[in-house]
């Protein structure tokens, strides 16, 4: 148990440059208790005892401001930065190190009646106020920008940005090709990175 808490600390302490030492984050960071109250919750919501499972994610959410519903699944080293206004519905699955900043929704459309939330795989990072909607998969590697609203799956490795949300790549088609043909892709690249 110990040795998975100190991979759950490293892994903050690695995500998050203001985070100076373990127990600043375990008495300070709303992800921590967020995170640990949702694992009580989710064990007794699978237990069927719903009320007491309502209740300790309600408490959660009146003093952390993040709400996780405790049917929602989550995996190891689950980081929310900052938290205030995250919301999380019922059937979400989340894999292992995601990570979501503040105002993100993983919600419903209120289209589907059985799995009405998001899927996100593992290393899935989700920007400040972005709203992921439906019963829709977010690949393993996907990145989902500030503000964007996502409606569909995600391919691996992709950002998504916009309202709606589209797909783009890393590198351009169109650009790296035209760079190619002339022979300039070094030289942009490194002019771009200064």
């Amino acid at each position: 148990m110990f040795k998975n808490t100190k991979a759950y600390l490293d892994n903050i302490k690695k995500k998050d440059p203001a985070a100076r030492g373990y127990l600043e984050i375990i008495l300070l960071y709303p992800t921590v208790l967020s995170t640990f109250n949702h694992r009580i919750a989710h064990f007794l919501f699978g237990k069927k005892f719903y009320f007491l499972a309502r209740l300790i994610s309600q408490v959660t959410r009146w003093i952390t401001g993040i709400e996780i519903h405790p049917g929602a699944t989550i995996g190891k080293n689950f980081f929310i930065d900052h938290g205030m206004g995250v919301v999380i519905g019922e059937t979400t699955r989340i894999g292992d190190n995601v990570t979501l900043y503040q105002g993100v929704t993983l919600g419903g459309t209120g289209k589907d009646e059985v799995t009405r939330h998001p899927i996100l795989e593992n290393d899935v990072i989700v920007g400040a106020g972005a709203k992921v909607l439906g019963n829709i998969r977010i690949a393993s590697g996907s990145k989902i920008g500030s503000g964007a609203i996502v409606i569909k799956d995600t391919s691996m490795d992709s950002t998504a940005v916009g309202q709606p949300a589209r797909i783009i790549d890393k590198k351009p088609a169109n650009v790296v090709s035209i760079l190619e043909k002339k022979g300039t892709e070094k030289t942009i690249y490194n002019q771009m990175s200064i």
